[in-house]
């Protein structure tokens, strides 16, 4: 029988084994022992991000000569391998804990180091030669480096979501063109109101996306003030002055983005308000989501359009299909609102110089922007097979005597009320027939084209 190789590692509590393997160490495997709320792991992007947050901070002390070149090599090496994914199953603790995400740097920094000493050709755990707190963690906190990988990781993933909101926008504009000549009845309260064409309808469900849009592309704005240099209280305690201004500058090579240092770094530690607007953003996008999909199932009810069918819907009534796109993408807008009450209230109870819940705030956000992508990316590719049905539009609007309200600027109210009254005597089921018998034939054509039911206004 063979037995597991084994390394001990010890910190201020004392010794402990470790597998020989694990690139992990003992104060990750202390979160691992102590933390088992969530049964889900840390976020992939955030641990991705601080992975691009330590190779700054690397770069930075290695050009102020605070590391050796060597060591700061094989640092940023294990940096860009974790932030590409290679490492992902190294990361195992919960994803909610305590200590404001100190176990998750722990995690990152016992990571970097250990990988880091093998590139170097060294054994795991030689931490007198790379250390995770000595070199990976130098002139860093938790508390500043783990808001600005989250604000980091938001951003790429607000980049992604725009993208994708991008394309379901498209879609339904393209929907709205298609649409343009198909005269129906609209709605209000769910009771028949006056007439629009189905391109209308679906005017604003496009509307509404580039609505989502545009406030996603802008809330990447909120979020580019990070505090890193500030290390505990955003003061920046043990950190030299020439690494607070230099480590940004590394930060936005290695990103990418447009981030800058806060002028006042105390605020951007203590206070997580800017995840919250984007958080609200999110909200907004997936109100549209939910509230639009809703329509698209009750249209398919009624019969105007129909959803492209795309399982069975039931495992007793034979041919039986559901509209099961739009409802798992309600489910999923529900549930990122209530991502988004779990980051407003993380925000809110953070304490003084701090914020102790940062670790349920960054699986709230990052799950949500995650789940909202993949519900805009349902959508646009169920709605693009959306089939309308003229001949049900057309049957269920000549029929409906709300239509008479489209005459009131040619015939007045009371004349309108009048044929309204002998319509319904007649038994007649089409109002348009009727009224073609009543009128000149020529102005309910004029009035019930597509041009004059959606124009502003009438002449």
């Amino acid at each position: 029988m063979s037995t597991m190789k084994t390394r001990v590692e010890h910190d201020m509590l004392g010794e402990m084994s470790l597998p020989e393997a694990c690139y992990w160490g003992i104060h990750t495997q202390r979160a691992v022992n102590n933390f088992q709320l969530a049964e889900a792991t840390v976020n992939p992007a955030l641990i991705h991000a601080m992975a691009m947050v330590k190779k700054a901070c690397c770069n930075a002390n290695a050009e102020l000569d605070f590391i050796p070149q060597e060591k700061a090599a094989a640092i940023a090496v294990a940096c860009d391998e974790i932030a590409e994914s290679k490492f992902d199953d190294q990361f195992p603790v919960d994803a909610l804990q305590g200590g404001a995400g100190t176990s998750t740097n722990m995690n990152i920094n016992e990571v970097i180091a250990n990988r880091a000493l093998e590139l170097c050709g060294r054994h795991k755990g030689d931490y007198e030669y790379i250390d995770p707190i000595q070199q990976v963690n130098l002139h860093q906190s938790t508390n500043d480096v783990y808001p600005t990988a989250l604000k980091v990781a938001t951003v790429l993933k607000l980049r992604e979501l725009s993208e994708t909101i991008a394309k379901l926008q498209d879609v339904f504009q393209h929907k709205e063109q298609e649409f343009a000549d198909i005269i129906k009845i609209g709605r209000t309260e769910l009771q028949d109101a006056v007439p629009l064409t189905l391109g209308a309808e679906f005017s604003a469900y496009s509307e509404a996306f580039a609505r989502d849009r545009w406030r996603t592309f802008k809330a990447e704005e909120r979020i580019r003030i990070v505090n890193l240099g500030g290390t505990a209280v955003g003061t920046g305690l043990t950190a030299p002055r020439s690494y607070i201004f230099l480590v940004i500058e590394k930060l936005r090579e290695i990103t990418g983005l447009g981030l800058m240092r806060g002028e006042n770094c105390v605020d951007q530690t203590a206070n997580a308000d800017a995840f919250v607007e984007v958080s609200a953003i999110m909200k907004a996008a997936a109100v549209n989501l939910g509230k639009i999909t809703r329509d698209l199932r009750q249209l398919h009810f009624i019969g105007e359009i129909k959803l492209p069918p795309v399982q069975a819907g039931s495992s007793i009534m034979p041919g039986k299909v559901n509209p099961v796109i739009c409802e798992a993408v309600i489910q999923g807008s529900m549930s990122i609102i209530a991502y988004d009450t779990l980051v407003t209230e993380c925000a809110m109870q953070g304490t003084l110089q701090i914020n102790e819940f940062m670790p349920l705030l960054a699986d709230s956000l990052l799950r949500g922007l995650s789940q909202l992508e993949n519900c805009a990316n349902m959508l646009a590719k169920h709605a693009t097979n959306i089939v309308p049905c003229p001949d049900k539009c057309r049957s269920l609007l000549e029929a409906d005597p709300i239509l008479i309200t489209a005459f009131l600027p040619h015939i007045g109210y009371e004349k309108a009320l009048q044929l309204l009254n002998e319509f319904t005597a007649s038994g007649s089921d089409n109002l348009r027939e009727f009224l073609e018998l009543k009128l000149d034939p020529a102005l309910v054509k004029k009035v019930l084209s597509p041009h004059s039911l959606t124009a502003l206004g009438y002449r």
